[in-house]
């Protein structure tokens, strides 16, 4: 039988190579549901070719556009706004794959967890914000997270659970980001336009960002601390700018099993819909010949304080995580609207730190709530018309 695929965030980069893996595989899926946000135009022609049964749009002044463009699919039920995101969450498939950036991916993926369908985890936000309470869910309804993120589905393919006790640590490869050779006071202006242009990859703005300030590695430490049943202080972090390999399990005995392949989304991808078989895709296999050379540097966390504050709110844990990521989107967003400069996130994560309570989680109402306040702190504190700023 085929598998029933949905695709919620089906015009961003993951989304799109989702449906490429598929269609070299048509036989084996269906697609039940394209989810966007804001991409009307790219929406309508993934829905002409892939064929959903729903192709839903996130934002409702857009559906007339949707809705136009696929007037002649009338076998496609075309829906809008946050609650049909949400409601069609509820319907279970085989694979529901979160691909939707941010703290929005919350309630549909807790939603398909409770469904019953088996998450591709492509949001690290969710994870590290609401961690316990998505894998209590997942464990109710025996669900599987299968992480598509290169580096925890590395992990997820080496990492033998069956001999935990012999697992030394692990290590997540990260590729720099544009400034991980710049002196620290280098750092101190850096623009906007400079910390969005990734040395290797064409990613969103604020990806890209987290990238530059290496946040995105913070939170991966915090999802693989979630993710596989290891102490945080085994999560290690090296810079591998080639990309090449995306993980590795070292062992008590001295083995350390690595991942490698061309750094290809379509490969986590594929290992994620097809689990737990293998499923061929059309990719240049990996010459380590050509290559020639495989660099490492070590990860400077006094240069980079996102990773010292990832190992700090797993020890403090509660609602921490939470505070972190909510802080860090905030910070990014007034960065790239102009209103702090690049040090500056780091300085309003730290500080939201300090101000916020530090309370257990219990429910989706208590990550919603406190996500909340760390945003409002981190929106309100630092605005120069209330006298403080930061920058200097």
């Amino acid at each position: 039988m085929k598998k029933k695929i949905a695709i919620f965030g089906s015009t961003g980069s993951i989304g799109k190579n989702t449906l490429k893996v598929i269609a070299n595989n048509p036989n084996s899926y269906d697609i039940l549901a394209l989810v966007a946000n804001n991409n009307a135009k790219i929406l309508i022609e993934q829905a002409k070719i892939a064929q959903p049964k729903f192709a839903v749009i996130a934002n409702s002044k857009l559906y007339d556009e949707v809705a136009d463009g696929l007037k002649d699919f009338p076998q496609i039920k075309i829906l809008h706004g946050i609650e049909s995101v949400n409601e069609i969450a509820k319907i279970k498939c085989d694979l529901f794959i979160c691909a939707i950036v941010g703290m929005q991916a919350l309630r549909p993926t807790i939603n398909a967890i409770r469904a019953g369908s088996n998450i591709g985890l492509a949001n690290k936000e969710c994870l590290v914000a609401a961690g316990d309470i998505m894998l209590k869910e997942a464990a109710e309804n025996n669900v599987k997270l299968i992480p598509i993120d290169s580096e925890h589905n590395a992990i997820f393919q080496i990492f033998e659970h069956n001999n935990i006790k012999n697992i030394a640590n692990i290590t997540l490869t990260a590729s720099g980001g544009p400034f991980f050779k710049l002196d620290a006071s280098e750092m101190q202006n850096i623009t906007k336009e400079q910390a969005i242009k990734h040395p290797k990859w064409s990613m969103g703005a604020k990806i890209s960002v987290d990238s530059a300030t290496m946040m995105n590695k913070a939170l991966e430490i915090i999802e693989a601390y979630r993710l596989f049943p290891i102490s945080y202080d085994k999560i290690k972090v090296v810079i591998h700018p080639e990309s090449i390999i995306h993980g590795l399990v070292n062992y008590n005995d001295g083995s350390t099993l690595a991942m490698m392949s061309l750094p290809d989304m379509q490969v986590p991808i594929s290992y994620a819909i097809g689990y737990p078989k293998r499923i061929k895709i059309k990719h240049q296999h990996l010459d380590l010949a050509k290559i020639g050379t495989l660099n490492f540097y070590e990860a400077d966390a006094d240069k980079f304080p996102s990773l010292k504050l990832a190992r700090d709110v797993l020890e403090i844990g509660k609602n921490a995580p939470c505070i972190l990521n909510a802080a860090n989107e905030v910070a990014v967003s007034r960065f790239l609207q102009d209103e702090i400069a690049f040090m500056d996130i780091f300085k309003i994560n730290m500080e939201v730190l300090k101000i916020m309570n530090y309370n257990n989680i219990n429910s989706l109402e208590d990550v919603i709530l406190f996500d909340k306040q760390a945003r409002e702190i981190a929106f309100n504190l630092f605005k120069k018309d209330n006298g403080i700023t930061i920058s200097n």
